[in-house]
């Protein structure tokens, strides 16, 4: 029944068709189907398990290869034409040069139509373009698997550039880049305020969390006045030009003589002083310097004021310090009295200083004005009173008021270390009632009240409103300035002064680079300073005078500046260091008094600012490289050159103009190039040593050590002289 059955050959491939071989080899009755195979590499086509074993003969074999061949070249035509068809129907495309061989699909190929595709392709396109694909992909999977930390980064009042790199967890190249970006010049060591490194947090897309300050910074802050609030006395700050007379009125005021107590006749720091009015009121008065170098002072002043009494010569009228202390009082928003002193004179110029007055908006009563001017004398204790009155006057419009019953609050006017109490501060209480006992901070300093002093020199055992007091109990001297409040227990105080301390350090990190690219190398020479005072005040507005200092060649270097007496730490600085020591009314102990003499150690002691800063000019000065001055004496010129046995070579020369002297500076001209500059060692006359010849006249002249003459060489004699530069 097999012979009945037709012959098929069945292709497997995109070419679904069916070929009859029947009308090739009606002889052949046997049927078998090629199926497809995965692996295109074997060329075997699975054959029936019999296929061995037929028995065919030669004509048979014929036939079947005869019809294998057709049935290849039918499905190549097939393929050819598929392949012509429009794009997107084929999914077989062939890539390369036509050829003929390309086309002909056999068995292997019809049975593996995909395997065309991979075959067209070289094997080292094929690992190029997977090697490109594995380069694509880390970036990628980077970004995928790497998620960026969202981190929270808590910002202190000022932070390292270096210090917020680790908190963020961030390249700190990446932060100095960014703030170069924003034209900002930085290193990691330097501070930045918390505002900008909040924005900086925020710009790298972590979360900004700014430090809680201690608990009490935070009251101090949102507190109102409570407890039992009422009028407190008016402070007063005495401003004006130096010699105006702002001592002497307050001593007419208090009736003392604080002015033979300051050297030179200038205060030279803060005074704070109670004075009652007729009525039994009290007003405050503080006494500024008027010296030039104690802006500082006069700035702070004019802070802690609520009236600013303006002193003003009436024989000198208005002056330097006399516009600064306006200024200062009007930048702090403080109302101005003008006192007019020296009213006593013959020469007074009150009409003129009133009109002066005007072009700072201080406009006279009488002028249309709402400034109140009063004419006193402090010599002779002239409308003392009706100042008095103004001052009071002026206080019921600003109506003062205070809590007498709050934890108190206050300035430090001054600050001093006192020989035999310690660290010793001037306090202006502002607000509140300072007790004996209580727990307190000022500044980086904290301690316990261990004694109160008033202006009167009397121990008193609480302080109120707008009432200075000395302190006494401070585990350290207090800066001037610095805010001074009560705390509830020691613990509190340390921790405030602690985190003030903190910050005040972190200021001091602050670099202040000077250099450029563009700048010179060279190195100014360095005048080294320890310097000494009596009060913080003093050391502040020395301080301030002498960095004023400037010169392109020379600059001063403050090494230690401090207050209190000279001790032996100060001259061994100073000895290391090369430094100037300097004492500001303090003197040293014994053990630095010896230790300066055996290191040959020179203390300079001062009274006077003026004198202080004039010495430091000097030393400044000295450091200057002199001016040259050179004086032409007279010209020879060299006729012979002769030789004598005790006195080697000399040049036989004529005097051309001027007279050549002995033991002048000489230079040996050749060629009008300078060869030679020394000294004229001796001249000869007729073979006499002579001190100096004139013009037109023959000598010799020998030159300390040079001997190397030549006919026609110029000797020109000169004097030089040095002259010393100031600053």
């Amino acid at each position: 029944m097999e012979k009945d059955k037709k012959k098929t050959l069945t292709i497997s491939t995109n070419l679904k068709k069916k070929i009859d071989t029947t009308a090739i080899s009606s002889g052949n009755k046997k049927s078998y189907s090629v199926e497809k195979k995965k692996n295109f590499r074997s060329k075997q086509i699975n054959r029936p398990s019999n296929f061995n074993d037929l028995n065919l003969n030669k004509s048979q074999n014929n036939k079947k290869n005869f019809a294998r061949k057709f049935v290849e070249q039918q499905a190549t035509k097939d393929f050819i034409k598929k392949d012509n068809k429009p794009a997107g129907k084929s999914k077989l495309k062939l890539k390369g040069p036509v050829d003929k061989r390309d086309f002909k699909l056999t068995v292997s190929r019809a049975l593996n139509v995909e395997e065309i595709e991979i075959k067209q392709r070289s094997l080292a396109s094929v690992k190029r373009a997977r090697l490109k694909e594995k380069k694509s992909k880390p970036d990628g999977d980077e970004k995928k698997e790497f998620k960026k930390v969202i981190r929270d980064v808590k910002i202190p009042e000022q932070i390292t550039i270096q210090e917020l790199s680790n908190r963020m967890a961030e390249k700190s190249s990446e932060i100095i880049k960014f703030l170069f970006n924003m034209k900002v010049v930085a290193t990691i060591n330097h501070n930045i305020d918390k505002d900008t490194a909040e924005y900086i947090v925020k710009e790298f897309g972590h979360k900004p969390i700014l430090e809680e300050k201690p608990s009490i910074q935070k009251d101090k802050a949102q507190k109102k006045l409570a407890g039992e609030v009422k009028q407190r006395p008016p402070v007063v700050t005495i401003m004006g030009h130096v010699d105006h007379g702002k001592t002497s009125l307050l001593d007419a005021l208090r009736d003392t003589n604080v002015v033979s107590g300051e050297y030179g006749g200038i205060t030279q720091h803060i005074g704070a002083y109670q004075v009652k009015a007729n009525n039994e009121k009290l007003i405050t008065f503080i006494d500024t310097p008027g010296h030039a170098a104690f802006t500082e002072m006069r700035a702070r002043g004019s802070k802690i004021t609520d009236i600013v009494v303006l002193v003003v010569a009436a024989d000198d009228g208005i002056k330097p310090q006399t516009i600064e202390a306006i200024k200062h009082a009007k930048a702090a928003k403080v109302p101005i009295i003008v006192a007019i002193n020296k009213c006593d004179l013959p020469e007074k110029k009150i009409s003129k200083i009133k009109n002066e007055m005007m072009q700072f908006e201080l406009i006279a009563e009488d002028l249309s004005g709402d400034t109140l001017f009063v004419e006193v004398s402090a010599l002779k204790k002239m409308n003392l009173d009706k100042l008095k009155e103004s001052i009071l006057l002026q206080s019921e419009i600003l109506d003062l008021q205070a809590s007498y019953s709050d934890s108190a609050k206050g300035v430090v006017i001054e600050s001093k270390i006192d020989k035999g109490k310690g660290p010793v501060s001037t306090i202006l209480i502002n607000n509140g009632k300072l007790k004996k006992g209580d727990y307190f901070f000022c500044g980086d300093t904290w301690g316990k009240i261990r004694a109160m002093i008033n202006h009167e020199g009397k121990m008193v055992n609480e302080a109120l409103p707008s009432m200075p007091v000395e302190i006494l109990g401070m585990n350290n001297s207090a800066y001037a300035g610095a805010e001074f409040v009560v705390t509830k227990n020691e613990d509190e105080a340390k921790e405030m002064a602690e985190f003030k301390k903190t910050n005040i350090a972190k200021n001091k990190l602050l670099v202040k680079d000077k250099t450029t690219l563009f700048e010179s190398d060279k190195k100014k020479d360095e005048l080294n300073i320890v310097l000494k005072s009596d009060v913080q005040g003093s050391s502040e507005a020395l301080k301030m005078a002498i960095n004023k200092m400037e010169h392109g060649e020379v600059e001063t270097k403050i090494i230690l500046s401090d207050i209190g007496m000279i001790n032996e730490t100060d001259v061994s600085l100073a000895k290391a260091s090369n430094a100037l020591l300097i004492g500001f009314n303090v003197k040293p102990n014994r053990e630095a008094k010896k230790l300066a003499e055996e290191q040959k150690i020179e203390i300079k002691y001062f009274n006077i600012i003026y004198e202080a800063l004039d010495y430091i000019e000097k030393s400044l000065s000295g450091l200057l490289e002199p001016d040259v001055k050179e004086t032409l004496l007279g010209s020879a010129e060299i006729q012979k050159i002769f030789k004598v046995s005790n006195a080697g070579k000399i040049a036989g020369s004529k005097v051309l103009s001027g007279e050549i002297k002995s033991k002048s500076r000489a230079r040996i001209i050749r060629d009008g190039v300078v060869v030679y500059s020394g000294e004229i060692l001796s001249i000869f006359r007729e073979k006499n040593q002579v001190k100096e010849v004139g013009a037109g006249l023959e000598c010799g002249i020998s030159i300390k050590d040079f001997i190397d003459f030549k006919e026609k060489d110029v000797i020109e004699s000169y004097l030089s002289e040095e002259i010393q530069r100031t600053i």
